[in-house]
């Protein structure tokens, strides 16, 4: 009994971690300073060269052997791993809000910021008009 192979596929692995981090072609042909049409032809390549490979790996913020070794199975594992382990306390219970600090506090400490810096503008421009 034979099993099939996947080929390698590098053109869909392009696509696929494009996707997965949120970018559309154009955005990846702007980078690339080609068209969007190049970069379609570019994820329907089965193989591409060295250069351009490096090129798109730059672009897309991986390393060449990233993109050679990418698997959609094993990327899933590990998000699936990463969800679970980082969302749980030690009784295996889902934590949603897991924050080591109070959202609450950062934004009043913010809009604390803000209003002494407006104090300030206002403190700098009453000596210019004493002036």
């Amino acid at each position: 009994m034979e099993t099939a192979t996947k080929p390698n596929h590098i053109g869909r692995k392009i696509s696929r971690i494009r996707e997965l981090r949120g970018m559309k072609q154009e955005t990846l042909a702007e980078e690339l300073g080609i068209s969007q049409q190049a970069v379609s032809k570019i994820e329907q390549s089965e193989k591409i060269e060295g250069d351009k490979l490096e090129q798109v790996a730059k672009a897309l913020g991986v390393t060449k052997e990233a993109i050679e070794n990418f698997s959609e199975e094993l990327a899933i594992n590990y998000f699936n791993n990463f969800y679970d382990n980082s969302f749980s306390n030690s009784q295996g219970t889902f934590h949603p809000n897991n924050c080591t600090f109070n959202p609450l506090d950062k934004v009043v400490e913010l809009y604390e910021r803000l209003v002494q810096a407006e104090k300030d503008k206002i403190e700098y421009l009453e000596k210019l008009l004493k002036k």
